[in-house]
């Protein structure tokens, strides 16, 4: 694999260092992935993640175990059983 260097602005710096950390990868991986994903372009748009984090869990009323017990809840709706008639 060949070296490059570039000179990114701080603030991308920033996102990048934040994002190694968060996921446990290098910085270079985490570039390379970045421009391998959008053809540089992911440089500068958020994570998927980030840009819905927001709303992430933020639907009252549901039971708090329903991604570890979703077929028990599934079950008792009726979810997938035969319809007569």
């Amino acid at each position: 694999m060949k070296t490059l260097t570039v000179r990114l602005p701080e603030g991308l710096v920033t996102q990048i260092e934040a994002e190694s950390r968060r996921r446990k990868l290098s910085k270079s991986d985490v570039v390379r992935e970045r421009l391998t994903r959008g053809g540089g372009a992911g440089l500068q748009q958020p994570l998927l993640l980030d840009a819905i984090a927001d709303v992430v869990g933020s639907v009252d009323g549901l039971p708090r175990d329903l991604s570890t017990r979703k077929k028990k809840y599934l079950k008792s709706t009726g979810y997938g059983d035969k319809r007569t008639g």
